[in-house]
């Protein structure tokens, strides 16, 4: 069965006396989702910030995209979740991560281990939050955590437990994701700490290939069941997307054609990006697009074109 198209949109740099306005606006228009990422720069703390949005919206879906793991113990996270789920009316998925950004780790001094490390505490971590959300009775002593019991009340909204989405661009993350989420992120790869011209070549055709491929071998036959995310870095509605590609690919390293072929770059008119979304869910299986919310008006003519595909 062919997933319908959703969006989602990245209000985690919006201006704290105007997020939760923007949130609904995004749900005015169609969105599918908010998301807010985590990190310890200039935005606000990701489910403070969701709880905002879900006591003014009614139907949008709430999205931390996505939570460092080395952040939060995963039992208080889950009561968190829980409550944050509960209270929206069953509105929560939760995007869980390795944590890959150095400045948060170098502002908190929170040890920022190697990624074979993170991933390895990040597994326990899902098995964990996932199995208190959905009521389970725990019995872990594990590498990293111990945790014994069960969740108490309040209990999530989805009796079925919250989707999960993990997300990551590199082979061991995204055996993981594959193995573990309902919900997978496709990333450039950012094992460097940083954005640049890195991940930038780590976006292309070819590299996405490569990371789906990944995601097929891990999951098996529940690959047809998941949902497959992708984070734009560049979105634009435009009447001449080569000049704009041919201005911002040298900045990633990358081609023109490249840069146009990426799926993290949606840049064009209306119709040349409805195609182009279309095209990436019949090549990749990608149906959860993500944009930032400065472009969410530009974008809802494109929402409204793939509204029922």
């Amino acid at each position: 069965m062919t997933a319908p198209i959703r969006f989602s949109a990245n209000i985690g740099q919006t201006p704290i006396d105007s997020l939760v306005a923007t949130a609904q606006r995004a749900e005015e228009l169609g969105f599918h989702s908010v998301t807010v990422p985590d990190h310890l720069d200039d935005q606000p703390a990701p489910l403070i910030a969701l709880t905002a949005v879900a006591g003014a919206t009614t139907t949008i879906r709430l999205l931390p995209l996505v939570l460092a793991n080395d952040y939060r113990h995963p039992a208080v996270l889950a009561k968190e979740l829980a409550t944050l789920d509960a209270f929206s009316g069953g509105r929560l998925e939760v995007g869980l991560g390795a944590g890959w950004m150095t400045t948060d780790y170098e502002f908190s001094g929170i040890q920022l281990h190697s990624p074979g490390t993170r991933i390895r505490r990040l597994r326990e971590s899902v098995d964990i939050v996932a199995g208190l959300l959905r009521g389970e009775q725990l019995a872990v002593d594990g590498e990293f955590y111990t945790v014994h019991g069960s969740a108490s009340a309040p209990a999530p909204s989805q009796t079925n437990g919250v989707p999960i989405m993990l997300a990551g661009g590199k082979e061991k993350m995204l055996t993981l994701a594959g193995e573990k989420a309902d919900i997978i992120g496709i990333n450039p790869g950012l094992t460097a700490g940083v954005i640049d011209e890195r991940a930038g070549r780590d976006s292309t055709l070819e590299r996405t290939d490569q990371k789906l491929e990944w995601v097929r071998n891990a999951s098996g036959p529940r690959f047809d069941s998941l949902i497959i995310q992708t984070r734009i870095h560049l979105a634009m509605i435009t009447n001449d997307r080569e000049t704009v590609a041919q201005e911002m690919a040298p900045l990633l390293g990358i081609t023109a054609e490249e840069a146009l072929a990426s799926p993290h770059a949606l840049v064009g008119t209306v119709d040349q990006v409805v195609d182009e979304v279309l095209h990436w869910r019949e090549r990749w299986g990608f149906s959860y697009i993500s944009v930032n919310a400065d472009v969410m008006d530009d974008f809802a003519p494109v929402i409204e074109a793939l509204d029922g595909r």
